[in-house]
């Protein structure tokens, strides 16, 4: 189903800044370095670049962060951290794609998975499975109020 793309995954994550756009998709191409175990966009086709696709929607800002609705299209490595980043809002607490230091007393990014949505392959039937935001998550949320 990830594959076929059937398979859909949503993640909560906090930016620093405020996308221009309300919601949007980005698309890039991605590629890895596998010395410094980082990915990055490059602009240049060829073996090592794969497409990547997300879609995002502003749930609310404050103090110059922004609360974003993920939706992964393709799952790359380190997808939505290099993709926000290269557009200059790293997530909340990354110090290897953001800010080299902790932040609102995190150890760890602000980025959740929260929703998957797939097709059960013994029922044929829709399953939809949430999971409630981690403590830290919700701590770093609360010092942002009413975000």
């Amino acid at each position: 189903q990830v594959q076929a793309h059937t398979f859909e995954k949503d993640y909560l994550a906090v930016l620093e800044g405020i996308p221009d756009a309300p919601e949007g998709v980005l698309a890039d191409l991605l590629a890895r370095d596998a010395a410094r175990k980082q990915t990055f966009v490059t602009h240049t086709p060829g073996p090592d670049a794969r497409p990547a696709r997300l879609s995002y929607r502003v749930l609310g800002v404050k103090d110059g962060r922004a609360l974003v609705r993920i939706r992964l299209e393709t799952g790359r490595t380190h997808q939505i951290r290099v993709h926000l980043a290269w557009r200059s809002h790293p997530i909340v607490g990354d110090m290897i794609y953001g800010h080299k230091k902790p932040e609102l007393g995190l150890n760890s990014q602000c980025l959740h998975a929260a929703a998957l949505d797939f097709i059960h392959p013994r029922t044929g039937k829709p399953v939809h499975v949430e999971c409630e935001l981690p403590d830290y998550f919700t701590q770093a949320l609360s010092k942002l109020e009413p975000l």
